[in-house]
């Protein structure tokens, strides 16, 4: 399994702390919102909706240097726009990974 990182945020920021901090400042906000949104359009069966969540995450895999995590979401986003939810384990799974992740930053 992938660990997150913060190797393209530092590439990012050079030697701006402040532009990194900030940067981690917005995905420790806004992550816990789209998850939730996640959750909540997948529990109601609105798959188109629940695709248009994940195709925003799937940024902040990419960022978080999550390629497979990104490729997934990639697979996944393009089912559910098919009603297919077969791979909601494995991209919670992921999702979990991010927020404990997160909760270290």
């Amino acid at each position: 399994m992938e660990t997150p990182n913060l190797e393209y945020i530092k590439q990012l920021a050079g030697d701006d702390v402040a532009f990194e901090q900030k940067f981690i400042d917005i995905l420790k906000d806004e992550f816990p919102v789209e998850r939730q949104e996640y959750n909540k359009t997948l529990r109601e069966g609105k798959t188109n909706e629940t695709a248009l969540i994940v195709h925003k995450l799937k940024h902040k895999l990419n960022i978080l240097g999550l390629e497979n995590a990104y490729r997934l979401a990639v697979t996944y986003e393009e089912e559910l726009k098919m009603e297919n939810t077969a791979l909601k384990k494995e991209f919670s799974g992921i999702l979990d990974t991010i927020e404990s992740y997160l909760k270290t930053l």
